[in-house]
């Protein structure tokens, strides 16, 4: 079992191959692969407690909505421009994200604050149960130094279609 300490080198030694299985991947035309992916990361996340890592929330920003920021700010019972001000920043891609790391949300028990309002990336998080994975490489393979799970999901997702 791949430990949190060991992900990001473990990561970076699978990258090269990862890039060029996912390249592969997106030239061939595989008629299940969301169907599979779902039942590979379900079956990953039957070992998987993600309070016991919360590294996406201590190491990364979701890209917040304005939908989030109404959702979230109306849960705090604060203004959406206050919440806006106090929390976020737009990023290079003008995406708006939280200025500080980890999540100023996150407790010190790995659960979330606004849990019920967290904003739909997190939810989603490491989204290797989405449909239409195939446009999610990039991402996924970002994650897998982030993520436990989302590196064990691609690990099997390479010993089923083979590297």
């Amino acid at each position: 079992m791949l430990n949190l300490q060991d992900l990001p080198i473990s990561a970076k030694l699978k990258e090269a191959e990862n890039k060029k299985f996912f390249a592969r991947l997106r030239k061939i035309n595989i008629r299940n692969l969301d169907v599979d992916i779902k039942g590979m990361h379900e079956k990953v996340f039957e070992t998987k407690n993600c309070l016991e890592c919360a590294n996406c929330c201590k190491t990364i920003s979701p890209a917040i909505t304005n939908k989030d920021i109404e959702k979230i700010s109306k849960y705090l019972k604060m203004r959406p421009s206050l919440f806006t001000e106090k929390y976020l920043n737009l990023d290079s891609d003008n995406d708006y994200v939280f200025k500080d790391a980890p999540c100023p949300f996150l407790m010190t028990d790995n659960y979330c604050s606004i849990y019920d309002a967290r904003p739909k990336a997190c939810s989603g998080y490491p989204h290797t149960d989405r449909k239409h994975f195939i446009q999610l490489l990039d991402r996924t393979l970002k994650n897998t130094f982030i993520c436990p799970a989302a590196f064990e999901v691609v690990e099997k997702l390479k010993w089923k279609y083979g590297q």
